[in-house]
């Protein structure tokens, strides 16, 4: 019997009669086999999508941001919207990843692998807006703060703009190498089954040399653990900082201290919805349905409705504190610009509402929270909630402000700031498809890890032990 015992009433994690043969054939396959028909349509659509905004960014840095419909009272727009909007969607690998870890949550292990790949994409995609906002983008270097030649001109540490420079590249940075040190031992897997030398030459180098010895296994659980212990703050801290962006100006409807989090909460609940997406879609095309199980969907969308219901308590009391300060100012941006239908802007707020706050309570009923449908159509509408959520809070904030004079005309992007936001789609498609591809979607020796306590025919065998009485149980371990 293993050592760990796991409650009949848990559902299995790995579904099917498998062993640890069984794990490796189904996860390694698709690695090793010819990709689908779908696979080279999904990938090439993502290339195409990435010209596009290749072509978007070139006309951007050859003719300047006067490309896009930027003006006098809106300076953020659509790149600083989606920019937001991308780093949200990379929180839910960082939770998945460390503290789901940390708390020893095992059903994290048939999704981890996946939700750490999307963090690291979404922030590639995430940092490009900032730097192409410049305009002059070959001086990006000097947000970083090293000793030079321009004398007294220095980065300004007391601006929350240097604070995200410093949050997203650490971010990225622990990302990165908590998802790397996780894929070395399945490297290692791949490399010892590898048919061509090319291939084992590549999946060796990629492994590290990695021979799965007690020693090494010890080092790689000790660097998880610390990668975790690094990870969690990141977590609270990274959205957070995004949020000091908006927080510590004097702007109202951005001068709040709900922010923080807010934000995070906010980036939390898009995060798993673009894990779910991705997820839904990995499961049917690799035929991985024995590794992400219903009881994994269902997890996620359990998490889905509480952060929806956080961020919704959070619109409430944006609208209850614009009420009550009695501050005329804050009065007309959270009231007139955002909540009144007929204001210029009011349907993208009430549309932020309808997709972030009321069509996540569905979850709430055990049926929707299991059925594959309703989750892929809510992990998109959630993801575009939140999008909206952004464009919310940046554009109604700034398009009208204390003089009437310089109140913008209505402001609708250029096909070349949508160009830019569907390129980043197109960079983050075209890594996840190559992720896919080459490298194992879910983490095999963590799947092998939780095996023999909740895989399926593991914890069949648990009914007659169960079932026995405390002195039998007692009395068979004792002659064992």
């Amino acid at each position: 019997m293993h050592l760990k015992y796991e409650s009949q009433l848990r559902e299995p994690l790995v579904n099917g009669d498998k062993n640890y043969h069984q794990v490796t054939e189904d996860i390694v396959r698709p690695i090793e086999a010819k990709p689908p028909r779908l696979w080279y349509v999904g990938f090439f659509t993502a290339v195409a999508l990435l010209m596009f905004g290749v072509y978007s960014v070139y006309r951007d840095v050859t003719y300047g941001i006067g490309q896009w419909n930027l003006n006098k009272t809106i300076g953020w727009g659509w790149d600083i919207t989606n920019f937001v909007w991308w780093v949200g969607i990379g929180h839910a690998g960082t939770l998945i990843s460390a503290i789901l870890l940390l708390f020893r949550q095992g059903w994290r292990t048939g999704v981890n692998r996946a939700a750490e790949a999307m963090t690291i994409f979404a922030v590639m995609c995430a940092g490009q807006f900032p730097i192409f906002h410049m305009g002059r983008v070959w001086m990006a270097f000097f947000v970083l703060p090293y000793p030079n030649t321009r004398g007294p001109l220095w980065v300004n540490f007391n601006s929350p703009l240097l604070w995200d420079v410093f949050a997203i590249s650490t971010y990225f940075t622990v990302s990165l190498l908590f998802w790397y040190s996780g894929l070395i031992p399945d490297f290692g897997t791949i490399r010892d089954r590898a048919f061509t030398k090319l291939r084992k030459r590549l999946y060796g180098i990629a492994s590290f040399g990695w021979s799965g010895s007690t020693k090494h296994w010890q080092r790689h659980e000790s660097l998880s653990l610390v990668l975790a212990g690094l990870s969690t703050p990141l977590v609270l801290s990274v959205h957070t900082i995004v949020s000091f962006d908006f927080a510590t100006s004097v702007i109202p409807g951005w001068h709040t201290t709900i922010f923080p989090p807010y934000f995070v909460a906010g980036a939390i609940f898009s995060g798993f919805a673009m894990t779910q997406t991705l997820l839904l879609v990995v499961r049917k095309v690799f035929g991985l349905q024995d590794y992400i199980t219903m009881g994994h969907i269902e997890a996620m969308n359990k998490v889905i409705v509480l952060t929806g219901s956080i961020v919704g308590v959070a619109y409430l009391t944006e609208l209850f504190m614009g009420w009550y300060s009695q501050n005329k100012y804050e009065g007309y941006t959270f009231w007139y610009s955002r909540a009144y239908l007929f204001s210029p802007y009011g349907w993208s707020y009430w549309g932020m509402m309808a997709c972030n706050v009321l069509s996540p309570q569905i979850f709430w009923f055990r049926k929707m929270r299991r059925n594959l449908f309703v989750t892929f159509f809510m992990s998109i509408i959630v993801n575009i909630g939140m999008w909206f959520e952004r464009f919310v809070i940046i554009v109604t904030s700034l398009y009208r402000d204390y003089l009437p004079s310089s109140w913008s005309v209505y402001y609708s992007p250029t096909i070349w700031e949508v160009g830019f936001y569907a390129g980043t789609f197109g960079l983050f498609f075209t890594c996840f498809f190559l992720f896919a591809k080459y490298f194992p979607v879910i983490a095999i020796a963590e799947i092998k890890y939780v095996l023999k306590t909740t895989g399926e025919n593991y914890k069949a065998k648990m009914t007659p032990i169960e079932e026995q009485s405390l002195e039998h149980f007692a009395h068979e371990q004792a002659h064992h």
